[in-house]
């Protein structure tokens, strides 16, 4: 892509994974408009080391009003769309807010980019929108078969994006990576509720006996994916972002026991949830062939995040009155 496209604004931007994109973009001198409505999982803490480097619009995507001043004040050229309610649990126990925010704020985005002319925009989805697969890979042509209410959630948005695409040319391109971890992951997924427990000494939950499969990303290496594609993908294309790295629940969870130092008995296995997806694993051929590899190997990544997490404490340990409210609507003896 040229360098013509100089404003970019990001949906989400004070998220997980999006919080890793605007820092590298940053970094790289991009000019980024960031636009968040602040829920629960979103921080300005994941963005202090780029503060005043970016601009930040607290509002919510799904409000068309908001967006149009938005945009017409910035004038981005491109679109980078990450906001999303992301976890499976709570889109179980309550799927309204992810059909409003996936489906309708995925709308009102489009619609907004279409009236201001906006060259170019990213749709950043989710390896779950295929469903499970026994063995072998999904390709980019392989078939919806969502399961939860957030994968079909998700899946709905793409379907949205891709009619936009096909009836109005819209630039758009899909982008759908695996289950990622790293820095910043708020303690509600597997990863940081592992280390966030074993730090405070409490039992590991772990749904039925843990042998679901995922393929592991680290944050970092997804982001410098989405840049890329944002850099050279083709619009009205998807992208496929996986690193390989596949492994069963449990043996994530051992792994990061013994990274810390903690007997694999603090594990007490917990009701599966339902609709539980066996194993997720993508064909990434098709984002390699632009010249993307993982730099992160899942053992490094585990352990790096371990550190991490060891050194920032007390911003994990200050989500936990909400988290415990959480938990116990979650995790039940199996």
């Amino acid at each position: 892509m040229s360098q013509r496209v100089k404003k970019i604004l990001v949906t989400g931007g004070c998220g997980f994974i999006v919080s890793e994109f605007v820092r590298q973009g940053v970094a790289a001198g991009r000019d980024i408009i960031v636009v968040d409505s602040l829920t629960y999982a979103g921080d300005r803490q994941r963005l202090r080391s780029v503060a005043g480097r970016l601009r930040l619009h607290v509002a919510d995507i799904c409000d068309s009003r908001r967006m149009k001043a938005v945009f017409q004040k910035e004038r981005p050229a491109a679109v980078v769309h990450f906001a999303a309610e992301t976890h499976v649990d709570r889109s179980i126990q309550e799927a309204r807010p992810f059909l409003r925010t996936n489906v309708e704020g995925t709308l009102t985005l489009m619609e907004t980019c279409r009236r201001q002319g906006v060259g170019r925009f990213l749709h950043i989805s989710t390896d779950e929108v295929y469903g499970e697969i026994a063995a072998g890979r999904f390709k980019e042509t392989s078939p919806l078969a969502p399961n939860s209410p957030y994968a079909a959630s998700k899946a709905a948005a793409d379907l949205l994006v891709k009619s936009y695409i096909r009836t109005y040319g819209f630039p758009a391109i899909i982008v759908r990576p695996s289950n990622n971890y790293g820095p910043w992951q708020y303690p509600e997924k597997l990863v940081p509720v592992v280390i966030l427990k074993a730090l405070r000494g409490q039992t590991i939950p772990v749904y039925a006996k843990g042998h679901n499969v995922r393929e592991w990303l680290h944050v970092s290496d997804c982001c410098r994916a989405v840049w890329l594609i944002y850099q050279r993908g083709r619009v009205g294309e998807i992208y496929n972002v996986g690193s390989g790295y596949e492994r069963r629940n449990i043996d994530t969870v051992r792994l990061l026991l013994r990274l810390m130092r903690r007997p694999d008995k603090m594990v007490r296995f917990v009701k599966d949830r339902p609709g539980h997806d066996i194993r997720y694993a993508m064909d990434a051929a098709k984002i390699r062939s632009l010249g993307w590899r993982p730099q992160v190997g899942v053992k490094q990544g585990m352990r790096d995040v371990v550190a991490w997490s060891l050194a920032h404490r007390p911003w994990l340990e200050a989500h936990l009155k909400e988290l415990m409210r959480y938990w116990k609507t979650v995790y039940r003896r199996a």
